[in-house]
């Protein structure tokens, strides 16, 4: 094990999970290329699989602590694009983005994401959000419900033919939540990126043509 890990007064499960953090090569190429997490190459990769994102585009990004997300879709839209982020934590300020920490569901910071966007609708809702989890049984519901608070989201902003790429971690109530999906929208992917870890239950559902 890596000498800095040693003295720590970590877990050895804690000691374990820090050194595949660092010896990642993906969270390598995030610390190389100056983005916030590794989790910036899960949306590029489908960016460039899907032809996500275009210059110009309006985008909201839900749950987008610590900000890598942001800095994808913010570089990918350009000078004349608009990125509408929001997180019940803080996040650093990112170029060409507009933050709004607060609680979504809160008529207030809804009311600030439209204020934020103009008034016009999105172009593509994105999600990251995930739950803290704890290893338990509850994880999964949890996760599941805010994977519901973001179709909710997407609904409520999306302009017809809108996009929608959400984090969505497979068992219970995955099935039933892909129909919910498949209800607005007229396409929808399943992708798991190369940098999400091959273990790791998550995929990204990618929804497109939204009906409006």
């Amino acid at each position: 094990m890596t000498e800095k890990f040693q003295n720590t007064g970590l877990s050895k499960s804690s000691k374990a999970w820090l050194r595949e953090h660092w010896d990642d090569p993906w969270v390598k190429r995030a610390q190389k290329e100056g983005y916030r997490s590794r989790a910036a190459y899960k949306l590029l990769e489908i960016h460039e699989k899907d032809r996500l994102v275009r210059p110009g585009m309006t985008i909201v990004d839900l749950g987008s602590a610590p900000g890598s997300w942001s800095q994808m879709v913010a570089r990918l839209v350009g000078d004349h694009g608009r990125v509408v982020a929001s997180d019940i934590l803080p996040m650093d300020g990112v170029a060409g983005v507009t933050f709004i920490q607060g609680d979504f569901r809160e008529q207030e910071i809804f009311d600030r994401i439209l204020a934020a966007l103009g008034d016009a609708p999105a172009d593509l809702v994105i999600s990251d959000m995930a739950p803290n989890m704890s290893g338990t049984g509850a994880d999964q519901p949890r996760a599941m419900y805010l994977c519901e608070l973001a179709l909710d989201m997407a609904v409520r902003v999306l302009k017809p033919g809108g996009g929608f790429v959400v984090k969505v971690f497979q068992g219970e109530g995955y099935d039933a939540y892909r129909k919910a999906v498949q209800a607005h929208f007229k396409t929808l992917k399943t992708r798991k990126p190369q940098a999400s870890r091959p273990r790791s239950p998550e995929v990204y559902l990618l929804a497109q043509d939204f009906r409006g």
